[in-house]
């Protein structure tokens, strides 16, 4: 056998560093460690080499070959094998994680969005399994006709998370780089407060568990629920179960499920001093340099968001927010065109065209998609980058689990136009441990961008078992989703 310095060109000089067996391998046993390691660096190129090193043994060889190469890193031959769900409660409401396994022990997290049934992602399962998950625009455009507006989009975003998770992961590279990069560091989040009725009290948690945090953003909530039990405020709203949620009127049916338009609802000047009264007190609460934005206003017609958008002007409010249901386009262009608060909408609308429709309309001053619902990642990228093409800011709704916050950071991080982020889960105990990773999460009031592959986390299974709801298993097999039982394309 040729001595293996000879094949490779090994300097002459460097020979005597080495010992040699009978069949011309190199003797490593006899070779000094520091004399390896510099042969084996320096000599020894591309692994092959490596094991030929090794007496010719095969097994050997492949073995010393392969010890520092990842398994995890195939993109062309990664494959999807499996799909299952564990339904969180609490994180801070009820989130399905989703979990997609490959043939390569590479796994990918994704959620649906909060309040949306498991069943929205497992019944894509079939169209999923032995597809390349790096394939990641391909499989959304094979998806996407089985989401839907709201809630009913959440399997088709969980997915999409989960599949940029893996494509990172099999690339090395954080999801934020195959979305053409960053342009911050650091994502501001905005912390949403639920409404309590008195507003010094309010002010003062909107103090202590907000601003003393390092959170230089806020969202508050009120509205005629505020007002449904003081005499006076409210016209037409007896009839109705305002802070009841889905419970029907004997005559009118439920409030939750009625369009705004149709309750006819009204809030009384006396309402509005109120109301006007209540924000001017949370302004003074915390100071005229913090943002502060406002949600939940219950369902009135568009005379009457007009003079609630009027009633609160003068307290320079961030954003005014669902004021109308998002597909009344020319309804939110007459508010928007009648108040000087900044207009926004869009958290339960699938898909870039509807916000293409309001953005073109000039019907609202920003956006606010929520990701779980716009179509995951890149579609909220694309929603984003034409907004920001018609000087339109983009903020971004959520409400869920750590997996998808960090969706939304990477997405956030790539997306010029970007504002803040909601954060739901500020008071939820160990919201942050539902993950591993780089930690804290939000320091500040901002979340740092992880440059970890993939989305950065992995679910921590300790602590996220403490969540599981009682009526769902961890993890538990999905064999009956396997099968594709119809036929997708859905043009002939």
């Amino acid at each position: 056998m040729k001595n293996i310095l000879d094949r490779f060109k090994f300097p002459k000089d460097a020979r005597s560093d080495f010992q040699f067996g009978r069949n011309g391998a190199v003797d490593l046993q006899s070779t000094t460690i520091h004399q390896r390691r510099d042969f084996l660096k320096n000599g020894l190129l591309g692994g092959l080499s490596l094991g030929m090193a090794l007496d010719g043994s095969p097994e050997k060889e492949m073995e010393f070959i392969t010890q520092k190469v990842k398994r995890d890193s195939k993109p062309s031959e990664l494959k999807i094998t499996d799909l299952r769900i564990a339904h969180l409660g609490g994180v801070p409401f009820n989130s399905p994680i989703i979990r997609i396994d490959t043939n390569q022990g590479l796994v990918g997290w994704g959620e649906v969005r909060d309040g949306a049934s498991p069943n929205y992602a497992l019944m894509l399962k079939s169209r999923l399994l032995g597809q390349n998950p790096c394939n990641i625009e391909k499989l959304f455009k094979e998806i996407k006709q089985f989401g839907g507006h709201g809630r009913a989009a959440g399997g088709v975003c969980g997915v999409e998370m989960a599949l940029w998770d893996l494509a990172g992961k099999a690339y090395g590279v954080p999801v934020y780089q195959m979305l053409g990069g960053k342009f911050r560091d650091e994502i501001r989040m905005y912390a949403d407060t639920p409404e309590i009725d008195d507003p010094d009290n309010f002010a003062k948690k909107l103090k202590e568990t907000r601003l003393d945090k390092g959170y230089t953003f806020l969202k508050m909530d009120f509205g005629i629920g505020l007002l449904a039990n003081k005499p006076g405020m409210l016209t037409g709203a007896n009839v109705w179960k305002l802070n009841q949620k889905d419970k029907k009127s004997k005559t009118v049916g439920a409030y939750n499920s009625t369009k705004h338009p149709f309750t006819r609802i009204q809030i009384t000047d006396k309402g509005l001093e109120y109301i006007a009264e209540y924000v001017g007190k949370i302004r003074a609460g915390v100071g005229a340099d913090i943002p502060v934005a406002a949600d939940h206003f219950g369902h009135f017609d568009v005379n009457t968001a007009i003079r609630l958008g009027k009633a609160v002007e003068k307290y320079q409010l961030a954003w005014l927010e669902d004021l109308v249901p998002w597909f009344y386009t020319d309804q939110w262009k007459q508010i928007s065109d009648a108040i000087e608060t900044p207009t926004l909408t869009g958290e339960d609308i699938f898909l870039k065209e509807d916000f293409i429709k309001l953005i073109n309309a000039k019907a609202v001053d920003m956006i606010h998609p929520d990701l779980a619902s716009s179509g995951g990642i890149l579609e909220t990228k694309k929603i984003g980058d034409y907004a920001e093409e018609h000087g339109i800011p983009m903020a971004m709704h959520f409400a869920g689990s750590p997996i998808s916050m960090m969706a939304n950071v990477h997405c956030a991080a790539a997306t010029e136009n970007f504002v803040a982020l909601e954060h739901h889960g500020v008071d939820v105990v160990g919201w942050e441990d539902l993950v591993t990773g780089d930690k804290p999460l939000i320091v500040n009031g901002f979340a740092p961008v992880p440059n970890k592959p993939g989305l950065g986390v992995e679910l921590n299974e300790e602590v996220a078992k403490k969540f599981l709801r009682k009526d769902s298993q961890w993890f538990a097999p999905t064999d009956q989703w396997n099968t594709k039982d119809s036929w997708d394309r859905d043009w002939s």
